[in-house]
Protein backbone atom coordinates (compact mmCIF):
# COMPACT_ATOMS: atom_id res chain seq x y z
CA UNK A 1 0.00 0.00 0.00
CA UNK A 2 2.92 2.36 1.04
CA UNK A 3 4.76 1.61 -2.45
CA UNK A 4 1.30 2.09 -4.34
CA UNK A 5 0.77 5.67 -2.80
CA UNK A 6 4.64 6.58 -3.40
CA UNK A 7 4.44 5.86 -7.26
CA UNK A 8 1.39 7.92 -7.46
CA UNK A 9 2.95 10.85 -5.64
CA UNK A 10 5.62 10.47 -7.67
CA UNK A 11 3.79 10.28 -11.13
CA UNK A 12 1.68 12.99 -9.71
CA UNK A 13 5.02 15.26 -9.31
CA UNK A 14 6.45 14.43 -12.39
CA UNK A 15 3.23 15.03 -14.23
CA UNK A 16 3.10 18.49 -12.82
CA UNK A 17 6.05 19.69 -13.98
CA UNK A 18 5.46 18.85 -17.97
CA UNK A 19 2.35 20.12 -17.65
CA UNK A 20 3.32 24.01 -17.13
CA UNK A 21 2.14 25.98 -20.05
CA UNK A 22 5.33 26.85 -22.66
CA UNK A 23 5.67 30.90 -22.91
CA UNK A 24 5.06 32.00 -26.38
CA UNK A 25 8.45 32.98 -28.25
CA UNK A 26 9.15 36.96 -28.33
CA UNK A 27 8.70 38.85 -31.48
CA UNK A 28 11.73 38.84 -33.55
CA UNK A 29 13.08 35.65 -31.74
CA UNK A 30 13.88 32.68 -33.57
CA UNK A 31 11.47 29.44 -34.02
CA UNK A 32 13.14 25.86 -33.73
CA UNK A 33 10.73 24.52 -36.10
CA UNK A 34 10.60 27.45 -38.58
CA UNK A 35 14.75 27.02 -39.22
CA UNK A 36 15.00 30.66 -40.66
CA UNK A 37 15.33 33.54 -38.74
CA UNK A 38 13.02 36.04 -37.96
CA UNK A 39 12.90 39.94 -39.02
CA UNK A 40 14.80 42.43 -36.51
CA UNK A 41 12.44 45.21 -35.28
CA UNK A 42 13.33 48.77 -34.68
CA UNK A 43 14.39 50.17 -31.44
CA UNK A 44 11.40 51.98 -29.99
CA UNK A 45 13.31 54.94 -28.77
CA UNK A 46 15.54 56.92 -31.36
CA UNK A 47 19.44 56.75 -30.19
CA UNK A 48 20.50 59.97 -29.08
CA UNK A 49 24.16 60.79 -31.22
CA UNK A 50 23.59 64.59 -30.28
CA UNK A 51 26.65 65.57 -28.05
CA UNK A 52 25.51 67.68 -25.49
CA UNK A 53 27.16 69.26 -22.26
CA UNK A 54 27.89 72.01 -20.39
CA UNK A 55 30.41 74.99 -19.24
CA UNK A 56 31.95 73.74 -16.15
CA UNK A 57 34.45 76.49 -15.58
CA UNK A 58 35.52 79.78 -17.96
CA UNK A 59 38.92 81.40 -17.90
CA UNK A 60 38.06 84.31 -20.00
CA UNK A 61 41.92 85.69 -19.37
CA UNK A 62 43.31 82.28 -21.30
CA UNK A 63 40.16 81.91 -23.44
CA UNK A 64 38.96 78.66 -23.36
CA UNK A 65 36.42 76.61 -21.05
CA UNK A 66 35.71 73.25 -19.36
CA UNK A 67 33.07 71.66 -20.84
CA UNK A 68 30.92 68.36 -19.03
CA UNK A 69 29.67 66.00 -20.56
CA UNK A 70 27.61 63.11 -19.27
CA UNK A 71 28.86 59.62 -19.64
CA UNK A 72 28.95 58.45 -22.97
CA UNK A 73 29.69 59.98 -26.40
CA UNK A 74 32.47 62.80 -26.51
CA UNK A 75 32.84 65.64 -29.15
CA UNK A 76 36.10 64.81 -31.30
CA UNK A 77 39.05 66.94 -31.36
CA UNK A 78 38.85 70.32 -33.03
CA UNK A 79 34.78 70.08 -33.15
CA UNK A 80 33.13 73.06 -33.29
CA UNK A 81 30.04 73.68 -30.76
CA UNK A 82 27.78 76.18 -30.17
CA UNK A 83 27.06 77.60 -26.44
CA UNK A 84 23.59 78.14 -25.82
CA UNK A 85 22.22 80.23 -22.44
CA UNK A 86 18.28 79.85 -22.25
CA UNK A 87 18.04 78.98 -25.85
CA UNK A 88 19.50 81.70 -27.27
CA UNK A 89 23.39 80.93 -28.56
CA UNK A 90 25.84 83.25 -26.68
CA UNK A 91 29.46 81.82 -27.82
CA UNK A 92 31.02 79.39 -30.38
CA UNK A 93 34.00 77.15 -28.55
CA UNK A 94 36.76 74.48 -30.61
CA UNK A 95 37.19 71.31 -28.72
CA UNK A 96 40.92 71.41 -28.23
CA UNK A 97 41.62 68.84 -25.62
CA UNK A 98 42.91 67.41 -23.47
CA UNK A 99 39.81 64.91 -22.34
CA UNK A 100 39.79 63.67 -19.01
CA UNK A 101 36.81 61.48 -17.73
CA UNK A 102 33.73 63.46 -18.80
CA UNK A 103 35.81 67.09 -18.74
CA UNK A 104 37.45 68.22 -21.93
CA UNK A 105 38.92 71.64 -22.68
CA UNK A 106 37.55 74.04 -25.60
CA UNK A 107 38.99 77.57 -26.83
CA UNK A 108 36.62 80.32 -27.23
CA UNK A 109 36.02 81.37 -30.61
CA UNK A 110 33.37 83.64 -30.26
CA UNK A 111 31.02 85.22 -27.33
CA UNK A 112 31.42 85.25 -23.63
CA UNK A 113 30.26 82.14 -22.07
CA UNK A 114 29.19 81.43 -18.43
CA UNK A 115 29.16 78.51 -16.00
CA UNK A 116 25.89 76.73 -16.73
CA UNK A 117 25.68 77.21 -20.70
CA UNK A 118 24.94 74.32 -22.76
CA UNK A 119 27.22 73.26 -25.26
CA UNK A 120 25.83 71.45 -28.10
CA UNK A 121 26.74 70.81 -31.95
CA UNK A 122 24.23 71.62 -34.31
Amino acid sequence: MRVLLAVILLFALVMSGCARKKAAPSRGAVSPRAGTAATTEAPLAPQQTAVTGEVAKVNPVARFVVLSFPLGPMPALDQQLNLYRKGAKVAEVKVTGPQRDKNIIADIVTGTPEVGDEARAD
